[in-house]
């Protein structure tokens, strides 16, 4: 009898779905129907890291078919353990429907799964984050051993410079370089940090990493360890990573008893050890100095530059730091060698990107993509913008990117091609805004964010983006006056030009994404005193029922998200202080009784 095994997703996003409670009926079914006593092998439960399709969650795949049953509800586990489990039916109707409508049976014929080309998450939703066995099935610690055993250190050095990798963290400095800069300090101590402190709204690439394949990062320090001469290494992940950091702490202590982590590795007489770092949240962390001073113990708060971290970083020692999808892709660049990463991607930007999508797509969730993929392919991968509605914009790069108009959809994702169109590839965030969205409203959001999370520490963040942001506020408020856009320009590009960190300078790229391409928005917003999309309800005015039209059918009530309408003397009657401008109501009315405005 052909061993089974059950890959149930235990991703964040698929724990919050509900995959434990999933997990405890297969077991429980499994116990039921003494499966122990009917087969030869013992069927596998095995959990796994994000295995991407988050909107898909709880989800399992049953191999050696490579079955895939999302959306799961604790009732359908009977029915997949007798019918496919015992009696060897596919379950048909509890197969995910891709965008054409068909019913996909095999995991990796999904739409979104063929269109991906894997490297980072090449493992994770495939082995037990948890098991270092697991790990070491596919290869794990081999490319480390091909690296301290056979190579040179400046061998090493040259692989990952020619292979051109860029840092995945958001400003895409040549790996390669920052290496051999390091290992040509001379000093009694050196140490590799991996920056774990994913902060843009919407991101979750690197905790995906961390959760479901850490060892790969560990492995991938290990070798940058010996490619510099440093033997102590630093992983540092913010605290809203509790998944991340219990399957990181595991994996540094089995790497420590299996002698993966320690002295005298692979018998060559090199020591390296690791250890966790947890942070308590602030954004401005995920600038290297700021981590840096954190991890020191003081407050995050960015350092000039020079001297840079590989000439004095942590407690002014050389310091190569790398986010954790930088250090992702190490292991293969050695195993496979570099001239296999360079034919992935363009010539600028060679390897993958990992991609959180997000927004109004049908599918969101991980995407894994050459680099030179369009925005338009990328889109069209996560299943198109949600609902039938037209593409508005997409914003790449967090807090701070910019928006990139329709005009812009077949721009290739690579470091140049999206620096041209005036954003930044950031550390992977990707919102698809569609044509209901108010661009005036996306600016201040992410605005909001970046002026809460400032640090203080110079005037031009701390002072600058307040003011912007008051003036976006007043803008939404139906008060923005026509000098206000030249304001926020002016602001912009002096914040821009004169903030101490790279953050700060990134922080009014929203703004002035949006001017760029949507001004016609702001004057509407100024002018006219108007939100085109209804989303600032300022500008909106409540809804009314014209009662000598009105037949009382009750339809509004039914689709009212918030109770504003009740029933009237001979007609209904909505709430000005409780409508939310939504309109559904008007679309709803059978015979046009309710508009926007006084109408009686």
């Amino acid at each position: 009898m052909v061993r089974k095994e059950i890959l149930i997703c235990s991703g964040t996003g698929c724990l919050s779905a509900g995959s434990e409670e999933i997990e405890e009926r297969l077991m429980d079914e499994l116990w039921k129907h003494e499966l122990e006593d009917k087969y030869p092998l013992t069927r596998a439960i095995k959990r796994t890291g994000c295995m991407g399709p988050c909107n898909l969650g709880p989800m399992i795949i049953i191999r050696p078919e490579d079955t895939f049953y999302g959306n799961l509800k604790p009732a359908d586990v009977e029915r997949i353990v007798e019918e496919h489990l015992l009696k060897g039916r596919v379950v048909y109707d509890l197969l995910i429907e891709d965008i054409d409508g068909r019913r996909v049976e095999e995991f990796e014929k999904l739409d979104f799964i063929r269109g991906q080309k894997k490297v980072v998450m090449r493992d994770s939703g495939d082995i037990d984050p948890s098991s270092l066995e697991d790990y070491l099935k596919v290869d794990g610690y081999m490319a480390a051993r091909k690296a301290i055993m056979d190579m040179e250190r400046n061998e090493i050095v040259k692989e990952i410079k020619d292979s051109g990798l860029r840092g995945r963290g958001g400003a895409g400095f040549p790996t390669g370089l920052k290496w051999e800069l390091a290992a040509k300090e001379i000093s009694d101590q050196k140490y590799i940090v991996c920056n774990g402190d994913e902060g843009d709204p919407g991101a979750f690439m690197d905790r995906s990493v961390l959760e479901g394949d850490p060892h790969s990062i560990i492995e991938g320090m290990m070798i940058a360890g010996y490619a510099v001469g440093a033997d102590q290494g630093y992983i540092y992940v913010r605290a809203e990573y509790p998944l991340a950091i219990r399957n990181l702490q595991k994996a540094i202590r089995d790497a420590e008893s299996e002698g993966y982590l320690g002295e005298n590795l692979f018998n060559q007489g090199f020591d390296f050890n690791v250890e966790l770092r947890v942070g308590a949240g602030a954004f401005v962390c995920g600038e290297e100095t700021a981590l840096l001073s954190s991890i020191e113990g003081k407050q995050g708060r960015p350092k000039y530059r020079p001297p840079y971290p590989v000439q004095s970083g942590l407690w002014g020692k050389p310091t190569v730091i790398n986010n954790v999808e930088t250090f992702g892709n190490i292991a293969m660049i050695i195993k496979y060698g570099s001239e296999w990463f360079r034919d992935i991607g363009t010539e600028g930007s060679p390897g993958t990107k990992v991609f959180a999508v997000a927004g109004d797509v049908e599918n969101t969730g991980l995407i894994e993509v050459a680099m030179g993929t369009t925005i338009r392919e990328m889109i069209n991968i996560a299943g198109g913008v949600a609902d039938g509605k037209r593409f508005k914009a997409v914003q790449i790069g967090g807090p701070a990117g910019g928006v990139i108009p329709e005009q812009y959809l077949d721009t290739p994702i690579d470091y140049d091609s999206l620096k041209e169109a005036g954003t930044i590839m950031g550390s992977g965030g990707f919102i698809v805004l569609d044509e209901d969205t108010c661009m005036v409203d996306v600016a201040k959001f992410f605005l909001d964010f970046t002026q809460d999370e400032s640090c203080g520490k110079c005037p031009p963040c701390r002072l600058g983006t307040k003011r912007m942001l008051d003036i976006l506020d007043k803008i939404t408020k139906g008060n923005g006056e026509a000098k206000d856009l030249d304001k926020l320009q002016d602001l912009a590009e002096t914040i821009q030009a004169t903030s101490f960190c790279g953050l700060g300078q990134a922080s009014p790229n929203p703004v002035l994404s949006t001017l760029k391409f949507f001004r016609d928005e702001y004057e509407t917003h100024v002018h006219d005193k108007k939100c085109p999309t209804g989303t600032c309800k300022a500008l909106v005015e409540a809804y009314t029922i014209n009662e000598e039209t009105c037949v009382t059918c009750g339809r509004c009530i039914e689709v009212c998200p918030v109770d504003a309408i009740s029933s009237g003397e001979n007609t209904y009657v909505i709430d000005p202080e409780k409508c939310i401008s939504c309109s559904e109501c008007a679309k709803i009315c059978p015979v046009d009784a309710i508009s926007e405005g006084d109408e009686k």
